[in-house]
């Protein structure tokens, strides 16, 4: 599936433009690679995202087509979270 879909149905960034528009500006990474919204992911990928000052860290558990509010988030395990400076970069 692609990135910028995935982060929409997971509802990790609610919009699939903003999805789109926050992985051209390469703040997204999967296994460690910076990440284009038309980028695949699959089961098991290690993703890195960074919102502002935080950086959040999930693993892909599943991919859906489609997921209901309350199974949203059965797709991602957050594996880190955390806050830093904004003159740090990822």
């Amino acid at each position: 599936m692609r990135l910028d879909k995935f982060l929409k149905v997971s509802r990790l960034i609610k919009r699939r433009t903003l999805a789109k528009e926050v992985a051209d500006q390469g703040r997204i990474k999967i296994n460690g690679l910076v990440a284009k919204a038309s980028s695949t992911v699959a089961v098991g990928d290690e993703m890195t995202i960074r919102f502002g000052n935080k950086i959040v860290t999930v693993q892909i558990d599943s991919i859906k087509e489609h997921a209901k509010k309350e199974e949203a988030s059965d797709m991602y395990q957050i594996i880190r979270e955390e806050k830093v400076n904004s003159e740090e970069s990822m």
